[in-house]
């Protein structure tokens, strides 16, 4: 029984060295925990569990018995003695190895999480780097929109410019050609003017033509 407890117990401790140390075996090791964890292994695993600790209680029982014998009695023999050794060796040991097998335990679900938690940050690096990656050519759109935008404002600026001279260019020619309008106006009245001065004229002179004409008809008389 000692042997057995000795021989699982320096199991249990290469088992945590392999756990605690990266190599190949601790691979090998989580891969045989796991199919272990499976199926009725967990059952099993807590049997022999149970019954080391009923074991460790029973052994744990017989020293206290042991001492008690011994107070009541008031003698201790040799053969007490190595019974109250042996039966807290073996206590200690099973002790010892249901703690160990607990630390595996841990360790074992400890490295599980712990590689599920980078295989998640793997590929949330991925991620990250596929957007990073589709970011780059989405940026570079951006500084082509933003030139373009800045191109578009310089032209919006000089036809603005061309406008505003051609609406100069435009109101100086209306205003030239009001002013033609208004000296074309003083020109037709002023012909008007000069068309009813030459009219009076011509009547004047032609009642000047028949007042000669008629004096010469009354001296050849």
């Amino acid at each position: 029984m000692i042997q057995l407890l000795f021989t699982l117990i320096f199991a249990e401790m290469a088992l945590i060295v392999i756990f605690v140390f990266k190599t190949p075996f601790r691979k090998l090791a989580i891969m045989g925990l796991d199919r272990v964890k499976r199926g009725r292994g967990p059952i099993v695993v807590k049997t022999v569990a149970g019954t080391i600790f009923i074991v460790m209680v029973s052994s744990g029982y017989n020293v206290v018995a042991i001492h008690r014998r011994w107070i009541d009695d008031g003698d201790v023999n040799t053969t007490d003695q190595i019974l109250l050794a042996k039966h807290l060796l073996e206590a200690s040991l099973m002790g010892f190895s249901l703690f160990l097998a607990f630390m595996i335990d841990r360790l074992h679900h400890y490295i599980r999480e712990l590689r599920v938690r980078r295989k998640s940050m793997e590929a949330v690096k991925q991620r990250n780097r596929a957007f990073e990656d589709e970011k780059t050519p989405i940026s570079e759109e951006v500084i082509a929109l933003k030139l373009e935008k800045t191109t578009s404002h310089e032209r919006i600026k000089q036809l603005e410019s061309k406008l505003e001279e051609k609406i100069k260019d435009a109101n100086s020619a209306e205003a030239n050609a009001t002013a033609l309008k208004k000296q074309s106006e003083g020109f037709l009245l002023e012909y008007d003017r000069l068309l009813e001065e030459n009219q009076n004229l011509r009547t004047q002179l032609q009642s000047l033509d028949k007042k000669l004409s008629h004096s010469n008809s009354k001296k050849v008389i």
